[in-house]
């Protein structure tokens, strides 16, 4: 996609009803969202749109996500292309008592999905093109960010020329590391853990691939999700040295021990990606909203991969954040106006705090062998298996069906398509 450039005389301020910097997934997801709002928006991306999708790496994709994107009207576009899976499988190591969930446990034909980062960025792309009211600058960089009463002043590189715009409010979509978010000096809170994720693609032989396992060791949890292609993509959580000896360790050498913790579950295994290996951190910002300033996904909290709850959080920041700013723009409200941005927080900020627990106490919980909290954490998967309210009701955290949903997921009828 070839981005658009803007046609302005020197000096001259632009104005948009809000500015999205960071065109990942989250960013394009607002943007997305609000195709139809009659709202101005300007999307800044650093990186070439092409180079932006070229991203190695697959989500977990809750069901939740999904009715956001059949809402948007995007879902169609993704979901022929991505891994589906009809049942999970949770496991404590080597352990009998496996809790295991299946679609009859919920109204869906699958449990979840697992999507490429490359099909799902595309697809966001291509929708937010050519549309009038949509403008990408891209590759383009932030330099500063002026925030006043009644608009933010945003001064943007491209292509080594200052382009000064201006817009009621400025959303944070940059990624944990968030320079908006630094640069407004709000804090987070937080910790680094001990661990770090091996994250690769793997082919089975498997008879069947629509199983998502989430194995937990005293290393760490392994996920393992299944994507088209008889392919798994595999998230392998574990400290970091020992981290660090698995993505160096020769090949063969790997999958001996890969296979040695999946069992018999997929059979004979091949490496077909890169071992990438990543950090983890737990992290919530003090405040999501600012006056002028909201932040979402990444730039706004980060959680344990354990369950695959992230990007999920994160598309669910960009709806949530989509509704009230149409519903503020509506009623002639300002949409950049802390009050109304108070909304957002207020609805996300518990929300995704109950999740980022919920993970980190999986993770303790599991990443441990002392022998009272493993003879507590197994009679809990005993206890899941034996009061089944109880295993709807974490089944419907996983899948993002618990909590108060984004107008868009409850008008779609979700789309599903049988491999």
């Amino acid at each position: 996609m070839n981005s658009k450039q803007l046609l302005t005389t020197k000096n001259q301020n632009i104005d948009y009803d809000l500015i999205i910097v960071g065109g990942g997934v989250v960013g394009a997801t607002l943007a997305s969202a609000l195709r139809n709002s009659g709202l101005k928006i300007c999307i800044i991306e650093a990186q070439t749109l092409t180079k932006a999708a070229q991203k190695k790496q697959a989500y977990a994709l809750s069901i939740l996500t999904g009715k956001i994107y059949q809402g948007i009207g995007v879902w169609s576009e993704i979901l022929p292309h991505i891994g589906k899976f009809k049942r999970i499988r949770l496991s404590d190591g080597h352990h009998p008592n496996v809790v295991k969930f299946d679609t009859k446990d919920l109204d869906n034909n699958f449990l979840g999905y697992v999507a490429e980062h490359k099909f799902v960025l595309t697809a966001l792309q291509k929708f937010t093109e050519n549309k009038e009211q949509i403008t990408w600058l891209s590759p383009a960089e932030v330099d500063t960010v002026e925030y006043n009463q009644d608009f933010a002043k945003v001064t943007v590189k491209i292509n080594n020329q200052v382009q000064n715009l201006t817009s009621k409010l400025v959303v944070a979509a940059d990624g944990a590391k968030s320079p908006l978010r630094q640069k407004a000096h709000i804090k987070t809170r937080g910790w680094k853990y001990w661990q770090s994720c091996v994250a690769f693609t793997i082919k089975h032989e498997a008879k069947v691939n629509d199983i998502a396992f989430e194995k937990f060791w005293q290393t760490g949890p392994m996920g393992i999700l299944p994507l088209p292609g008889n392919r798994c993509q595999i998230v392998w959580t574990a400290p970091h040295q020992l981290a660090k000896t698995l993505q160096s360790m020769d090949e063969t050498e790997f999958l001996k021990k890969l296979e040695s913790h999946t069992g018999e579950s997929l059979g004979k295994l091949e490496l077909v990606s890169d071992r990438i290996l990543f950090p983890v951190q737990l992290m919530q910002s003090k405040n999501y909203v600012k006056s002028r300033l909201a932040l979402i996904g990444d730039a706004a909290h980060c959680c344990h991969p354990v369950g695959g709850q992230g990007l999920n959080l994160g598309i669910r920041d960009a709806a949530s954040l989509a509704q009230v700013l149409q519903e503020a723009s509506a009623n002639q409200e300002d949409i950049g106006d802390l009050q109304v941005l108070k909304r957002y927080e207020n609805w996300r900020k518990k929300e995704n705090l109950t999740i980022l627990g919920f993970t980190d106490l999986l993770d303790r919980t599991f990443s441990n062998n002392l022998l009272p909290i493993v003879a507590l954490r197994r009679l809990g998967l005993w206890l899941m298996n034996q009061i089944y309210p109880l295993k709807i009701f974490a089944l419907q955290i996983m899948t993002g069906l618990k909590g108060r949903k984004p107008q868009l997921s409850l008008n779609s009828k979700l789309l599903t398509c049988r491999q």
